[in-house]
């Protein structure tokens, strides 16, 4: 019966563990991160979209890295870009990169540490590696 009931406790609190895990609140730097990424999709997206206006092709490179001190930068002149306000998907994508560039300035002005400040990292994004099978 002992045996059985150490069990039991064990297994009560791995469930309430995993409860409390999924259930945490984001930190700044995770939110950040997490939407940096969805940016980049984002753009990445929109880039390779057949149906979206020609101006899209014009719009300065979006690929973020929240590590590089340059993506204030990044933000800050694609937010202010002037071409594209007719278009839906842009106008939605600066908004984000305006909420980004917010948090990362007030908020986790404080949490985030930059390894890096090297502009030119973010023009030419590092592909993944290619797998082989």
């Amino acid at each position: 019966k002992l045996p059985a009931m150490k069990m039991l406790l064990l297994l009560i609190a791995l469930l309430s563990a995993a409860l409390l895990a999924s259930t945490a609140p984001p930190t700044c730097y995770s939110r950040v991160l997490s939407l940096s990424k969805e940016i980049t999709e984002s753009f990445k997206e929109l880039q390779t979209s057949k149906t979206v206006d020609s101006c899209v092709q014009t719009l300065p490179r979006l690929y973020l890295d929240i590590h590089n001190y340059c993506v204030l930068a990044k933000l800050r002149d694609f937010v202010a870009y002037p071409g594209c306000d007719r278009v839906a998907e842009v106008n939605e994508l600066k908004e984000k990169a305006r909420s980004l560039y917010t948090i990362l300035i007030s908020y986790c002005r404080r949490d985030l540490v930059f390894l890096t400040d090297d502009c030119n990292a973010l023009e030419i994004p590092i592909s993944p590696p290619i797998e082989h099978s």
